[in-house]
């Protein structure tokens, strides 16, 4: 077993048709989203000139992340994870387009902004860990970095391409425009996610009386084809209650201690990267008066690094993943915790860009080694749970910062973000010690 990973092909991984239109659907769907925050975070902060009023934006779009993850992971372990994908996008656009309808016809109030935010967190609780959880399916375990930093390049190019015209959209066309936008980019997503691959796939079902099992001892128990077979009374039923499925998620992460750590990690690096919004907008408005396309070019810079870091992720840290993993996070706390010092508005993107490129490396590690240790029939229920575990560092972190940044100042604030980035620097050094102490991330995915 080694820390390393194999050679990267993204030649064989553009000859997989499925993954393609799975690329295509990330890239669209990221761009209206991309649009769709940045329109919502400024207009939100110009209507009430306060850092609190877009803290309760972050607040909301995560809080779903608390109570819909643990109904989530079971969903997307029972039943198949591109339909599921596919009615996620549908009802979304449908919310959006009629959130643009009221916004075009100057009857949208501020509890209306903040209740389709929430609806719209409801779906990304349960979206991002499908749509995560069907790239283990698509892709042979050997592809899986480079599958990883292809999608991260597909979320963070529809991110930059929003950053570079958001601005100028939004001063033309208002947010009504850009909900529309965003709207038809959800049901473009959805025909995309059609194509993927044709019939109804589930994962396999998981039986209550087979114990989990370390991905290596599982292995062996499961046909290349990725059907289940493990030992167990004839006619025993496939479906469990909700309860059960649960419970065995528990059992595993318990059970899992490389998993858990590397868990935490992606929980406490994404929960800097959501709450860090809160900030920038009031950055940018306040100590660089750079205005909406001051901050589209900053959200546009944090999109370019991160496709650098997605495309070239894959070779930094063949060698030495959770090496890299470290030192990237590493920059996120300390950058951060200096960002505030940025009064140049070319110095605040060359900075952003830096810390998007981090966030990919993070990004890109931590799920291959999630996806290359975690069965596939147990994803769902584990990626749900490191979603809860991020939702209420989020949910916490991003009240703190608008209180701090509106009460206090911003540097105290960025302060204390640098802080959580340092705890998943903690985190990342425990999954390193756990290798270097014979729990290696393996190089073949588990049994399904």
């Amino acid at each position: 077993m080694t820390s390393s990973y194999p050679r990267v092909d993204w030649k064989q991984l553009a000859r997989l048709p499925g993954f393609r239109w799975f690329f295509l659907a990330m890239l669209v769907s990221l761009f209206g989203t991309g649009m769709n925050y940045a329109a919502v975070t400024w207009y939100v902060l110009g209507i009430t000139h306060s850092t609190v009023s877009v803290s309760w934006l972050l607040i909301l779009v995560t809080l779903p992340g608390l109570f819909v993850p643990p109904f989530g992971g079971v969903l997307i372990d029972r039943t198949d994870r591109r339909y599921l994908a596919i009615a996620l996008d549908i009802i979304r656009s449908v919310l959006v387009l009629g959130t643009a309808a009221l916004a075009a016809a100057h009857r949208l109030a501020l509890s209306e902004i903040y209740l389709m935010v929430f609806l719209l967190g409801v779906g990304f609780a349960v979206y991002w860990s499908a749509a995560n959880s069907l790239v283990q399916e698509l892709i042979p375990s050997s592809q899986l970095v480079t599958a990883n930093a292809a999608v991260l390049v597909a979320v963070q190019g529809g991110m930059m391409a929003a950053g570079a015209v958001v601005g100028f959209i939004y001063e033309h066309t208002g947010l009504a425009g850009i909900l529309m936008i965003d709207g038809a980019t959800y049901f473009i997503s959805g025909l995309c996610l059609i194509a993927v691959r044709r019939g109804w796939c589930p994962p396999q079902h998981s039986y209550a009386s087979a114990p989990v099992l370390p991905p290596q001892q599982v292995e062996p128990a499961v046909e290349a084809a990725g059907t289940l077979t493990l030992p167990g009374p004839a006619g025993m039923s496939l479906r469990l209650n909700f309860s059960a499925d649960l419970a065995e998620g528990i059992r595993y992460l318990r059970q899992q201690p490389l998993v858990l750590a590397l868990g935490l990690t992606y929980a406490c690096m994404m929960a800097g990267v959501i709450s860090a919004n809160v900030l920038v907008v009031a950055l940018v408005k306040d100590l660089l008066a750079a205005g909406p396309r001051g901050y589209g070019f900053i959200e546009s810079g944090w999109a370019v690094g991160a496709v650098v870091g997605g495309l070239a992720a894959s070779v930094i840290s063949r060698r030495h993943p959770l090496g890299v993993l470290v030192a990237a996070l590493a920059i996120l706390s300390v950058g951060h915790a200096l960002f505030p010092y940025a009064r140049w508005l070319g110095l605040a993107v060359a900075m952003n860009a830096l810390f998007g490129g981090c966030r990919a490396l993070g990004g890109v590690l931590t799920q291959s080694a999630l996806m290359t240790s975690v069965p596939r029939r147990l994803m769902g229920r584990t990626l749900s749970a490191f979603s809860v575990i991020a939702t209420i560092l989020q949910v916490a972190i991003s009240f703190l910062l608008g209180w701090f940044a509106e009460h206090t100042n911003l540097f105290l604030a960025f302060a204390l973000l640098g802080v959580l980035y340092a705890m998943a620097v903690v985190a990342a050094l425990r999954a390193r010690s756990l290798t270097s102490a014979g729990r290696a991330i393996p190089l073949q995915s588990p049994a399904p």
